[in-house]
């Protein structure tokens, strides 16, 4: 069986990456194709073009993953990838109501995940390997929880499947389901939890990784509000499109409980610091 290292630009799946050789290392970038958001280096925008063979303007994860992962692939061969930019899967025709707005991935319906993670993932498995492969995730010690909600979508055969298109019928979409991998979790095998990463890290500092970094969409909506409000101070620009989705798609929203908008305009009472929040908060997903 074949092994991949699904890599999302934090310390746990770049540890594994280094520790843990692979077949197969690959990244999938999350884009937007938004200028506000716009990288904020032209050589680099053109280096990380060439390497997703498509251009790239900017991402709605925090700069600095760009970085982490060029700097990783000095250590490692890693296959960069991307799905459509983040915009064009909410303006998707199969994803508008009545109304002509757009749903947006919410809380309940995380399909940002889905379409700009899990679908180029295995559109690159389908290329390149195209048989059930064992596919390792960060999760750490600790996270065995985790590990249990991922084990219970397994099918018998102990793999996971993902919904695709497998042809037409008339003119609708055929569904059907597809085994692809095997997840495995050499973390939680071998004891290693966040005290060990960080570690491991404060020693290797080669790979820069910055204080107070959080990888996944800076706006991931399963943070909390005063997260990403603290999100907002440190990347405005970034925060600033999830509201725009927001009003570009009116009524519908990334929370229930709250807009980008009234996040954006929260006025926190004392000073909050990134190491104010927990694990829960950071909003990773289980790629």
């Amino acid at each position: 069986m074949k092994i991949v290292n699904s890599l999302s630009g934090g310390k746990s799946s770049s540890y594994i990456a280094i520790n843990y050789p692979a077949e197969y290392n690959v990244f999938s970038l999350v884009r937007t194709n938004d200028k506000s958001c716009l990288y904020p280096d032209a050589k680099v925008r053109q280096i990380v073009s060439d390497l997703i063979g498509c251009e790239f303007v900017g991402t709605t994860e925090q700069d600095a993953i760009i970085k982490i992962m060029l700097q990783l692939s000095e250590k490692i061969n890693i296959d960069w990838i991307t799905g459509e930019a983040f915009e064009d899967i909410i303006n998707g025709s199969w994803n508008k109501g009545k109304n002509g707005s757009h749903y947006l991935p919410n809380q309940m319906v995380r399909y940002c995940t889905t379409h700009l993670k899990m679908y180029p993932i295995f559109e690159y498995w389908k290329q390149n390997i195209n048989e059930v492969c064992e596919m390792r995730i960060g999760f750490r010690k600790g996270e065995e929880r985790r590990q249990e909600n991922m084990l219970a979508k397994l099918n018998k055969n102990g793999n996971e499947e993902i919904k695709i298109v497998v042809g037409k019928r008339g003119t609708k979409n055929k569904w059907g389901m597809v085994e692809w991998r095997k997840p495995s979790f050499p973390l939680i095998d071998n004891a290693i939890d966040n005290k060990e990463i960080q570690s491991y890290w404060s020693k290797n500092t080669d790979i820069d990784f910055p204080k107070g970094y959080y990888n996944n969409c800076v706006g991931c909506f399963h943070r909390s509000p005063l997260f990403l409000n603290k999100m907002h101070q440190e990347h405005p620009k970034k925060i600033e499109w999830f509201a725009k989705q927001e009003e570009k798609n009116k009524p519908n929203t990334f929370r229930k409980d709250v807009n980008f908008k009234q996040i954006i305009n929260f006025a926190p009472q004392s000073e909050i610091n990134f190491e104010d929040f927990d694990e829960c908060d950071s909003g990773f997903c289980g790629l």
